[in-house]
């Protein structure tokens, strides 16, 4: 099998007969097996016979979160016998949602993975050392596992925290790449130091970077990322997927943001009027799912913004380019008539000085307006200066200063593991 899916190499108009091709194939199977699609297509007096180019699909509606969790079940296309793998995800923005997935998908997601991990260079001759849970349900640990094995590379599943004995492993097994969570690198980074190990003369070459954005929006790396090349030399590979498009957008070794796999799903990057943004322009990341069989979605909104990039990659791809995930919608803070997203508080407190870890938490106040919080561990030597520079740079930054909290690395650890993954954004508004 070619690491490089040849139509990932094809011109622009190739890519769109084949994802023609394809959208005709899910249109007629929701027809026949999807609830939920049936009833909207009904309601909505659709004929899918009359959607033939891509063009065409804005006519249906799109499919919101609080649609599928509403009616989880009614997107199921198969008998419940016919599930051999439920996934969830990870209810960040309200109520978890079940994602069953058959034989057919398992190995659709091996398969998304396969040239996922191929993209960031990887061969058979890797060794990937999995800092991520393999269980709660969590379908990425799955399709990195499968997606591993299908390179033909070496696994050692350490699963998630606990750096010293992520250093232990990495001294003993020597694998050449990471997949992890990037601000849990920081922290591998600072035990390592502290233990007077220089990391730069490990086996380890590479770090594919989940969950996390890893590039301001113009593609350069941002805080998180500089922190760790400061200290050591690898390359970094950053990703977008999430448990609902069982596909992911991962770099290549040029860093210009996640390559798309047109035979897997169709991009759209929607306004707040569900019409396409002009090119260039941030807006909310919409997927149609091709080739999946249990629970296929149609122009489904994720909630998360972003712009895309669509000129051809040096690496050969023509397919476009997905960049650093900006923020979620629902995320969106709007203080003293200010709109901020998370990542951009994460970025300023990423860079401070001396704060070791920190929470944001966004509530409503007594007026019904946004409030934030941010919550920062800082040495009691250093809080004077850190509260007084930190104001400062919030203010030019941000234009605004939330209430600033200082903490205790216990409690901060407390707000951070309520839940599958380690939270750094709190929403008590939803």
């Amino acid at each position: 099998m070619k690491p490089i899916p040849e139509i990932e190499l094809q011109s622009p108009e190739k890519i769109k007969i084949l994802q023609e091709e394809k959208l005709r194939i899910l249109l007629d199977y929701v027809s026949l097996n999807s609830p939920f699609y049936k009833k909207l297509f009904a309601s909505h007096h659709l004929d899918i016979n009359s959607i033939k180019s891509l063009e065409d699909i804005s006519s249906i509606p799109p499919t919101t979160k609080d649609q599928l969790q509403l009616h989880n079940w009614d997107f199921l296309c198969v008998p419940m016998n016919r599930i051999i793998e439920y996934t969830t995800t990870s209810g960040t923005l309200g109520k978890p949602v079940t994602i069953g997935l058959t034989e057919n998908d398992l190995q659709r997601l091996a398969y998304n993975e396969y040239i996922s991990f191929a993209c960031a260079t990887g061969t058979a001759e890797d060794i990937y050392q999995l800092m991520i849970t393999l269980d709660r349900q969590f379908m990425a640990g799955v399709a990195y596992y499968e997606g591993i094995r299908k390179l033909g590379a070496g696994l050692v599943r350490v699963g998630p925290g606990l750096p010293a004995m992520q250093l232990e492993t990495i001294q003993r097994l020597k694998p050449t790449v990471l997949v992890s969570v990037p601000s849990f690198i920081v922290k591998l980074i600072e035990f390592a130091t502290q233990q007077g190990i220089d990391l730069s003369k490990s086996s380890v070459r590479s770090i594919i970077c989940i969950g996390e954005s890893l590039r301001t929006s113009d593609l350069a790396l941002n805080t998180l990322g500089q922190k760790i090349r400061e200290t050591w030399d690898v390359q970094l590979y950053g990703t977008y997927a999430s448990t609902e498009m069982q596909t992911a957008f991962t770099e290549c070794q040029y860093g210009q943001g996640g390559h798309h796999h047109p035979e897997l799903v169709h991009v759209e990057l929607l306004d707040d009027n569900d019409a396409p943004v002009k090119n260039g322009q941030t807006g909310e990341v919409t997927i149609t799912t091709f080739g999946v069989e249990g629970m296929p979605l149609i122009r489904y909104k994720t909630g998360d913004m972003a712009r895309v990039f669509t000129e051809s990659c040096e690496c050969g791809r023509t397919t476009l380019r997905m960049g650093p995930i900006l923020g979620r919608k629902q995320q969106m803070i709007k203080l003293k008539g200010t709109t901020i997203y998370p990542q951009g508080i994460f970025d300023i407190l990423q860079k401070a000085d001396h704060i070791h870890d920190y929470v944001v938490e966004a509530y409503r106040g007594p007026l019904g307006t946004d409030e934030l919080k941010l919550f920062i561990v800082v040495p009691d030597a250093h809080i004077v200066r850190v509260e007084s520079n930190l104001k400062t740079v919030l203010q030019s930054q941000l234009k605004v200063i939330p209430e600033i909290i200082f903490s205790t690395t216990s409690e901060l650890e407390r707000k951070q593991s309520a839940g599958r993954k380690i939270k750094k954004f709190i929403d008590h508004r939803i």
